[in-house]
């Protein structure tokens, strides 16, 4: 876990972001798909999401939410197509500004570069 930090999260945000992950493995299954995630990154995840009491702190680490960016992102491309894309691009903006936030733009530039 790189540069954690304690986030409180709606138990909403955290069945939604469950419902990502769970997106993410299902997509690793797919005949001849490479994804940029490992199974074990995402059921990791996914443990520490669920692990805590409502209204307590999960401990994120900085890559945690580049994954859930990446899989929020994953998401979309793959709903382009629906009726109701802008709701999704609407909730992938606010669930990435809500996520970023815990983190500086610096912090993030030299996580990217890495």
């Amino acid at each position: 876990m790189i540069e954690p930090r304690s986030v409180y999260l709606e138990p909403e945000a955290v069945m939604s972001l469950a419902q990502i992950l769970g997106i993410m493995l299902d997509q690793m299954f797919e005949p001849g798909t490479r994804m940029a995630w490992t199974s074990e990154q995402v059921i990791e995840l996914e443990n520490r999401l669920v692990a805590p009491a409502e209204g307590e702190p999960i401990v994120l680490g900085i890559d945690d939410a580049a994954l859930l960016l990446q899989g929020m992102a994953f998401t979309e491309v793959m709903s382009e197509d629906l009726p109701w894309i802008d709701t999704v691009r609407w909730v992938t903006d606010f669930v990435t500004a809500e996520l970023r936030q815990h983190w500086t733009e610096e912090e993030w530039q030299s996580y990217n570069t890495r």
